[in-house]
């Protein structure tokens, strides 16, 4: 299965499956231009932006949707449902997927549960489970190698996506061999229905459980919120919910580990933050900026002709935004964007997003990564990787800058 692809301009770039190397596929695309012609896994085209004054006039322009309807190749047939990338592309009515009022409408209920507020009351939360994370580790400690990412980035924001949406842990196995396929570039196109089918269960199990015995988290406020008497339908509760749980722990575990990566590559830097001549908070920031957590999102759609730059997003094409590319833009950051600097400042990235589309999660998410880096390093100052950096392998998912595991030496 292929789009028509448009040769009026340079060849495509064909984004890699197996995300071999993300840094030099980033750097290709800035170098492309502003506005670049794309082959997503599957041979489906599409265009990606690459620089960060584009992304940002992009991201706040109501020519460019979310409306799948839009994509002159889903009308014409050519993405079928059984397209590794489908999840991504087509994960059902939420705020993710509608614009304008309607996009106004289901945001405003989500922010109505999704308060300042509901996010620092799980700081002790959260401080409790990174400590008891930190305990299950220093019972590793004398083993040598430990994974990292296993026993420490991924169930921290596991379990605190879980506790806010009000997800039993006993479904984190589940969720975890699901999410893997929703995510992977290699899902075979015969496992993606049932893939598909599975988690839409999942979720709607959940919603109705919450609406028969409804709790303290979101779940059931979303259930309950209401704006003028209108009620979120189930649909949109059971695809916010997925969303939410998704993006939730997907981002934050990338986060962590990248910047716990970053951090150890860069032995000087390292020092800085150990001493306390630099906050916690710059390096989650560089992090996010220079090894961003969210490497490509899929997808909007260009209603009409719109110029970028000097290159033209067609009426009808898709467009993905490379946040991987956006984070290293010379034009932003100057020379040395190419550098991880938790010195820099302004640090102005858009590694959550920008717009109407931006990011819900982000306070939620840089919280945990406040929480779990200081805490992770006070235990173990002396935490090195196990491995070079050239052995840590990308996992094959387009959406994520993220690494089967993560390695590491405890002790030193």
């Amino acid at each position: 299965m292929t789009c028509p692809i448009d040769h009026t301009g340079p060849a495509p770039l064909t984004l890699d499956p197996f995300v071999a190397d993300l840094d030099a596929e980033s750097a290709a695309l800035r170098a492309a231009g502003p506005l670049a012609r794309v082959v997503l896994p599957g041979g489906v085209a599409v265009y990606a932006v690459t620089h960060h004054a584009e992304a940002r006039k992009l991201l706040t322009d109501p020519r460019v949707v979310k409306d799948i309807n839009v994509w002159g190749a889903w009308q014409r047939g050519e993405i079928p449902l059984d397209w590794p990338l489908i999840g991504l592309a087509n994960p059902g009515r939420s705020m993710l997927t509608v614009d304008g009022d309607e996009h106004r409408r289901l945001r405003t209920l989500v922010a109505q549960a999704l308060t300042a507020r509901r996010v620092e009351k799980l700081r002790a939360g959260i401080e409790a489970l990174t400590a008891s994370s930190l305990d299950r580790l220093e019972a590793l400690a004398d083993d040598g190698t430990v994974d990292l990412k296993a026993h420490f980035a991924y169930p921290l924001p596991m379990n605190v996506i879980s506790e806010l949406m009000g997800v039993d842990a006993a479904e984190h196995p589940r969720l975890k061999a699901l999410f893997e396929k929703f995510f992977s570039t290699q899902t075979l196109p015969e496992e993606v229905p049932q893939m598909m089918a599975d988690l839409g269960a999942l979720f709607s199990r959940i919603v109705e459980s919450k609406r028969a015995n409804p709790r303290d988290d979101l779940t059931s406020a979303l259930i309950a919120a209401s704006e003028d008497g209108d009620r979120l339908s189930t649909a949109e509760i059971t695809n916010t919910l997925q969303l939410m749980v998704a993006a939730g722990h997907e981002t934050t575990i990338s986060l962590i580990v990248n910047a716990v990566v970053a951090l150890e590559t860069h032995p000087e830097q390292r020092a800085l933050v150990l001493k306390g001549e630099v906050p916690w908070e710059n390096v989650v920031e560089e992090t996010l900026r220079w090894s961003t957590p969210t490497s490509h999102v899929l997808i909007r759609f260009a209603t009409e002709d719109i110029e970028v730059g000097d290159r033209v997003l067609p009426k009808g094409e898709g467009l993905i935004v490379s946040f991987g590319a956006l984070g290293r833009d010379e034009a932003q950051h100057g020379e040395d964007a190419g550098e991880f600097d938790i010195t820099r400042t302004p640090n102005r990235h858009i590694a959550f997003g920008h717009g109407p589309h931006v990011c819900p999660g982000a306070a939620l998410s840089r919280l945990e990564a406040l929480v779990a880096l200081p805490a992770l390093y006070a235990r173990f100052p002396d935490l090195t990787l196990a491995v070079a950096r050239e052995e840590l392998r990308n996992k094959p998912v387009l959406t994520q800058n993220d690494l089967y595991d993560l390695p590491v030496r405890l002790r030193g």
